[in-house]
């Protein structure tokens, strides 16, 4: 799948000071991130028996066999949930609040869900089925580099 036509974007949408993420030491999510930096969205399907899966694993929840392959996925899909945030969950989120966090389901990977900040106005109406898409923000001069998925409103 060729990357959708979505400008990937420049801007940082969250304040400094938050810890980089990056792959576990066993390198389980390690090409999820490295698509993110590509401007992808990369999901687990199994190869054996089609099921889609997010998080990462080692192995697929239905069939069991090992080493699900990652596929690019378009990053687009509906709110399945939300929350107003109003608490800093780090201390360098403390003078941004509030803030709004979404459970994403992408109907086009077999239902999975993924969390992830809605940009816009904290204080926006949200609505449980509201069509989303993604927006990668990447972070170049970080050490080391890295990407994060955001959404917001179609």
């Amino acid at each position: 799948m060729s990357a959708p036509n979505i400008t990937p974007s420049t801007t940082s949408y969250l304040p400094e000071g938050l810890p980089i993420p990056v792959p576990e030491p066993d390198g389980l999510s390690a090409p999820y991130w490295a698509g993110l930096r590509e401007g992808k969205l990369l999901v687990q399907r199994c190869a054996h028996c089609g099921t889609w899966q997010f998080g990462p694993e080692w192995i697929c929840h239905r069939c069991h066999a090992f080493d699900p392959e990652w596929v690019e996925v378009e990053p687009k899909g509906r709110i399945y949930s939300w929350e107003r945030v109003w608490h800093p969950a780090h201390a360098s989120l403390k003078n941004h609040g509030p803030y709004l966090a979404v459970l994403v389901e992408l109907a086009h990977a077999g239902l999975v869900r993924m969390v992830g900040n809605l940009l816009g106005d904290p204080m926006q109406p949200v609505q449980i089925g509201a069509e989303v898409t993604g927006v990668f923000e990447h972070h170049t001069d970080a050490k080391p580099a890295y990407s994060l998925l955001q959404w917001r409103f179609q």
